[in-house]
């Protein structure tokens, strides 16, 4: 009977230690993605042929977010954007504007065994993923976050590809 209970009072103890161990590493991955990153690079990789590619050009920028509030917002640009000639941008000056762009904000959750943040996408610049939940895994390494897209059409070639963001943390 006293080696039965020991073995309870043991395994207890160590769920408590194994559930506070995971609470613990949940609290500081939160802790770390906290603030503001800025865009270090965005490349697209191809599943079918492994090629890899600028997606907005050699150097684009980009700002992603993260709040204690669970919210979330990322806008990225191409490098190459020009300013419209006039005052009001031309139908073709507008479009070349919004196709090199990305934007979009909502709530986000992160899944600390699964290595990888959800954002829920409440609003975007162009309606397409408005509604959806775009899954990213995650890879912290000191001031830098890795952000991957699962496998999916990319939006501008139609392919399927993986597309990788590198962050870096502002200070």
């Amino acid at each position: 009977m006293k080696r039965a209970m020991l073995l309870v009072v043991v395994a207890v103890l160590g769920f408590a230690w194994h559930t506070s161990a995971e609470t613990e590493q949940a609290n500081s991955v939160q802790q770390e993605i906290l603030g503001t990153w800025k865009l270090v690079s965005y490349v697209r990789e191809e599943v079918a042929s492994g090629a890899k590619s600028d997606v907005m050009g050699a150097h684009p920028s980009g700002y992603i977010n993260y709040g204690r509030d669970g919210r979330m917002m990322v806008m990225i640009v191409g490098g190459d954007r020009r300013k419209p000639a006039g005052a009001v941008a031309t139908p073709e000056e507008a479009r070349a504007l919004l196709t090199s762009m990305l934007a979009y904000a909502g709530t986000y959750t992160i899944d600390t065994q699964a290595k990888i943040v959800v954002h829920h996408v409440e609003i975007s610049w162009d309606q397409s993923r408005t509604g959806t939940d775009q899954v990213r895994s995650y890879e912290l390494e000191e001031k830098h976050i890795t952000l991957t897209t699962e496998p999916s059409a990319d939006p501008a070639t139609g392919k399927t590809t993986v597309r990788t963001l590198v962050w870096e943390k502002m200070d």
